[in-house]
This record gives structure tokens, sequence and C-alpha cells, in this order.
């Protein structure tokens, strides 16, 4: 499946939350890769979604490449979470909530808030138990992407 071609480019403020027709792609319906990725990610294929979501997020040049920047980075995050590596998971877990920072609370369907809610808490709780008892968290509670009506995942069909 090939990615979206688009020539326009910029990049939202991230101080900001913009609306989704402010935020150049995120009024459009999500591209099957996206839901792909995302189904990837709810099911903890994380370095699965990261290689899906790449695809997407290379060949975007408009500000909704920041969506799949962000959830594709939250997943990696994820990953070295789950493999134990303390600072790979800071590391990436920041740099994706910096890249869902300026995106609107909806972008092509997908729950940016609350996504950017719990990756934060998540983010927030590895903090607090530091490298040494970072084996401590549940990693069966890690957030899942919703898209859709409130409460849905996004599945492909």
């Amino acid at each position: 499946m090939d990615a979206p071609d688009h020539l326009q480019a910029g990049s939202p403020d991230p101080g900001s939350r913009p609306g989704a027709s402010a935020c150049g792609g995120c009024d459009e319906r999500p591209h099957a890769l996206l839901l792909k990725g995302i189904e990837e990610f709810n099911d903890g294929r994380y370095w699965e979604c990261h290689e899906t979501l790449e695809l997407l997020w290379r060949a975007e040049s408009r500000p909704v490449r920041d969506l799949y920047q962000g959830i594709l980075q939250v997943g990696v995050g994820f990953h070295h979470l789950r493999s134990g590596n303390y600072a790979g998971a800071v590391k990436v877990l920041r740099r994706g909530l910096a890249r869902l920072a300026g995106m609107p609370e909806v972008c092509q369907g997908v729950s940016v808030a609350e996504l950017q809610e719990a990756a934060r808490s998540t983010y927030e709780r590895i903090l607090e138990l530091g490298p040494d008892r970072m084996g401590e968290f549940d990693v069966n509670s890690l957030p899942r992407v919703r898209i859709g009506p409130a409460g849905d995942e996004a599945r492909i069909s």
C-alpha cells in the first residue's frame, strides 16, 4: 500500500491545540496505513507499528505528519519499556509527547488528547520508578489508541 503524496509543508505551533481544520490533513479520513499502524499499536506490536507509520510519516509533508510520528514514537517508547530499556523509553516517549502536543484533540478520528494524557501518565510513572524499579511497571496496562466515536478502538474491517 502506498503512502499519501502531498506537497504542502508546515508544522503546528507546539504551544497550541489547533482545530482539525487548522491542522493540514487532520480533517481527512484516516489512511489505511494509519488504521493498520493503530491496530498494531493496540495489539502491542510496537515495532511493526513503527514500520507501518514510518511509511506515512516520511511521505507526508503536512502538519498531520506529527500525528503519525507521535504515535510511532510513543509506541517505540513502549517497546523500550517492555524491553527494560529505561533510557530509551524515557527519551522516545518524551519525543512522542512533544510531537502530539501541537495536535488538535482529534485528528483523522484519533483521540490525540486521550493518547497524550495516557502516554504522559505512563512517562511520569516511569520517571517515578526510575531505572532500578522500572520492572514494577505493569506493561499490561499500557494505553491504546482510540479512533472514531468515543471509546472505539481502531479495527481494520
